[in-house]
């Protein structure tokens, strides 16, 4: 098979794992080694000829009952939740060379730490960051998940529209969320922000101020709500401007034309 008809979701470092299922189910198995986790590799796979993802434990925590237990509960935990920026979950299952293997939807694109790398970074990819991480932030802390700290490794941004997906949204689900869980989320996403603005060749002075308010310990935003509205106020600024300026060019074409 050439690796090359994959496209850019295989990276440089992929792995072909050999894989034998006599059903046919099951073929073609990636090893991704820029989506390892502590306690999870994470494959791509044909099943039925349709390319997914698997996330499964590594061999040195397969047969422990305890890590067993923490992958049933991440899927228990993803499989109902349903956001268009978030990495669907569609069921649990033993793959042959793999063991049980949470499976969710193939995502075909980049992370945001290949992009920030390969200097590939756009306005569209920073306009995600400004709307769609936050959204799909707000949707994960209204259901209560908590989940490892989102990074530039678990922002995914598909080829062709570069729609945001979040890979790792939750491994528990609690009745509420503590302040302490919140404000990690919004330090994280400034942390985020910082190093996409480290990047770009622009200088944006108002997403470098809301960032460093997210990592600051004292002046930090209390909810992801706050912070989209800080966001939206920039964005109604920004909006307000350019009407201006369109309405005061208007005026001048209107008057160039009277004369």
């Amino acid at each position: 098979m050439n690796k090359d008809s994959l496209g850019p979701f295989i990276g440089k470092d992929e792995k072909l794992i050999p894989i034998n299922d006599p059903s046919g189910k099951w073929s073609e198995l990636y090893l991704l080694p820029e989506w390892e986790e502590e306690y999870y590799n994470v494959y791509t796979i044909k099943k039925f000829g349709k390319w997914v993802m698997l996330k499964a434990l590594k061999p040195e925590y397969a047969d422990k009952p305890e890590y067993q237990a923490m992958l049933q509960k991440e899927f228990d935990v993803r499989y109902n939740l349903c956001h268009p920026n978030i990495v669907m979950v569609n069921d649990l299952d033993e793959v042959p060379g793999v063991g049980l293997a949470i499976i969710t939807d193939d995502v075909y694109g980049y992370s945001l730490r290949r992009l920030i790398d390969e200097k590939r970074l756009t306005p569209k990819i920073v306009h995600r960051l400004e709307t769609q991480l936050l959204d799909a932030m707000q949707y994960i802390q209204e259901n209560h998940v908590q989940h490892v700290p989102i990074t530039p490794e678990t922002i995914i941004f598909t080829e062709y529209n570069e729609n945001l997906k979040l890979t790792n949204v939750g491994f528990d689900q609690k009745a509420a969320l503590t302040e302490q869980d919140t404000r990690a989320d919004i330090n994280s996403y400034g942390k985020i922000l910082d190093e996409v603005l480290d990047h770009l060749p622009a200088n944006l002075p108002k997403l470098r101020r809301i960032a460093k308010k997210c990592e600051s310990p004292d002046n930090s935003y209390r909810t992801v709500a706050d912070l989209q509205l800080d966001m939206e106020r920039r964005t109604s600024s920004q909006l307000y401007i350019v009407l201006c300026v369109f309405i005061v060019l208007m005026a001048f074409v209107l008057i160039w034309l009277t004369i």
